[in-house]
């Protein structure tokens, strides 16, 4: 359809923008990796390897537009530079390392806090009027609590006062990573706190969004008429009313999942969660800017897909977009 076909021109517009501005900004910005790895060593590299370590990480005297496609050339290859903090490893492999848990831990919890939020805002929304309003004020403290303090609230209690859970790491130190029993308990003992710390702190923000836009949803003219008709209170609800509310929503969970891939930072940090989140903000403390460069690169590409996945459920979910077309 040419609704689709519209908004993945335009969405390959923009990664093209972003792959270009991330060339771009490296080299405009004062400075270069090899001087701050020359200053990280105090100089103790043989003047013969430095050209060779300036041109792994992209510097050559070639022409802009000769370094921009040998630029798009290592992308295609995966290759994202090399680490100033850990040189000579890859950032690739820096990446690779991090995204799992990322994806596991806070994409796991985001999907369950969009499921759960949702599902009870469309409920308290039926419900408008009733003793269930009584959760509105406990909903939007909840909503208005950051991150970083419910972690410290958390750690506090379960992890520091009780002892039930570790204060930090994805998994005890000393066992070997892989599929064993003994590796997987441990990492789902480690997720729980930092797990349950992303859930209750965005999960009321899904309930208030939905539960406000499906009061909004009931109240227009053609759910009025399909009352009026007499049709199926469950089938009101559901085809009229839920499914135009969530149509908001989709957008915002789209976003969510795009930054699934950034992390939750302060959340990772606090529990020393070897995520992309905590992975970016050593790289800031170390001023590994190679790192830095490619894990914006992947964010950003991240934030891009998602939101191309949230226009194509759009097709499906809303009629108007296909007439559209």
């Amino acid at each position: 359809m040419k609704y689709l076909l519209r908004k993945v021109l335009l969405y390959v517009f923009i990664a093209w923008a972003a792959l270009t501005m991330n060339f771009l900004i490296p080299r405009l910005m004062p400075g270069d990796p090899v001087s701050l790895l020359v200053e990280r060593l105090n100089g103790r590299i043989d003047p013969a390897a430095m050209s060779a370590i300036a041109e792994s990480y992209g510097i050559t005297d070639d022409p802009l537009l000769v370094q921009y496609l040998d630029y798009l050339g290592s992308l295609a290859r995966g290759d994202l530079g090399l680490s100033i903090g850990l040189y000579p490893v890859p950032v690739a492999d820096i990446v690779m390392g991090a995204l799992p848990w990322t994806i596991g831990l806070v994409g796991t919890t985001t999907v369950i806090s969009f499921v759960i939020g949702t599902a009870l805002g469309v409920v308290l929304a039926w419900r408008r009027g009733k003793r269930t309003d009584l959760l509105l004020p406990g909903l939007t403290f909840l909503n208005a609590v950051p991150y970083f303090w419910m972690a410290l609230i958390l750690v506090l209690v379960f992890a520091v006062n009780l002892g039930w859970f570790p204060v930090s790491q994805a998994y005890t130190p000393g066992l070997t990573p892989g599929l064993t029993p003994e590796f997987v308990g441990s990492v789902l003992y480690h997720a729980v706190l930092p797990a349950i710390t992303i859930i209750i702190a965005s999960f009321a923000g899904w309930v208030l969004s939905m539960r406000n836009m499906t009061v909004t949803v009931l109240g227009e003219d053609y759910v009025t008429m399909a009352e009026a008709k007499g049709l199926p209170r469950r089938m009101i609800r559901l085809d009229y009313a839920a499914r135009n509310a969530i149509l908001p929503s989709v957008t915002g969970f789209a976003l969510s999942l795009g930054a699934v891939v950034g992390g939750s930072m302060l959340t990772e940090v606090i529990f020393n969660y070897p995520g992309v989140g905590y992975t970016l903000f050593q790289a800031v403390q170390n001023q590994d800017f190679p790192l830095m460069q490619g894990l914006f690169l992947i964010i950003s590409l991240a934030v891009i897909a998602a939101n191309l996945i949230a226009d194509v459920v759009y097709v499906f979910l809303d009629p108007r977009t296909r007439q559209e077309g």
